[in-house]
């Protein structure tokens, strides 16, 4: 009895190795074991950074509420304890947005933290 390959099965697999590796260097976008470990990294790094992108936009988040709140003449671990003594639940993202586009709504919002600090305090 012949032997079976199941030749169709496996050109299509390798095929779609091959094209999903395409526009990768050398013999990784060519040959199909180059291809294949090529391919398993890149989804392996992509997952990983896909959380590490995660992580590098909230500190950017806070590092320009950071320069935002000094510029106001506040720190910014007292600008978000102010925020929570003013109920004002707005995030970090949000914060940043407006301290880039709105600076006018983030002066009235750092104005609000800093009442309720003084409130506070008293």
């Amino acid at each position: 009895m012949p032997r079976a390959t199941n030749s169709p099965a496996s050109r299509a697999r390798r095929k779609r190795v091959i094209d999903e590796a395409a526009g990768y260097r050398g013999r990784r976008s060519k040959l199909f074991r180059y291809a294949k470990d090529a391919r398993m990294k890149a989804k392996y790094w992509a997952y990983r950074d896909r959380k590490t992108r995660k992580r590098n936009v909230r500190s950017l988040w806070i590092a320009r509420l950071n320069a935002a709140v000094r510029a106001e003449s506040i720190t910014y671990s007292r600008f978000m304890e102010g925020m929570k003594a003013a109920a004002i639940t707005l995030d970090r993202k949000v914060l940043s947005d407006l301290a880039i586009n709105d600076a006018k709504a983030f002066s009235v919002i750092v104005a609000q933290a800093k009442a309720a600090l003084a409130k506070k305090s008293k």
